[in-house]
């Protein structure tokens, strides 16, 4: 089993969500945040004043799939969060041990 965290723009976020749920992808979890990677932010003017952004909102998505389906969820992500523009965001794999349903001690891919 892999988790799968990635880092969007907000905009993109229906667009992943229905692509992973297209690809057979069941749940997720969706975070607000803020961050900056190469871009670094930007400057914005307000009322006449020029102010820096150092922090730019994301969203983050995690979910949980069975290591088959790694492959094709990545895909998903990729094209639905793809602009070609600096700040489309990152993709990151781990390895998950153990998964345990609470509700009904399912353990393992059952779980997902």
């Amino acid at each position: 089993m892999k988790l799968i965290t990635a880092i969007i723009k907000p905009y993109k976020l229906d667009d992943v969500r229905e692509a992973l749920f297209e690809a057979g992808i069941k749940g997720l979890t969706v975070t607000e945040v803020k961050g900056f990677g190469r871009q670094k932010g930007h400057t914005e003017l307000y009322r006449g004043a020029e102010y820096v952004v150092d922090f730019l909102p994301k969203v983050k998505i995690e979910t949980a799939v069975a290591s088959d389906a790694l492959d094709v969820a990545i895909e998903a992500i990729i094209k639905a969060a793809n602009t070609g523009k600096i700040g489309d965001g990152k993709i990151f794999v781990s390895d998950i041990e153990q998964t345990i349903r609470i509700r009904t001690g399912e353990t393992g891919p059952e779980a997902l």
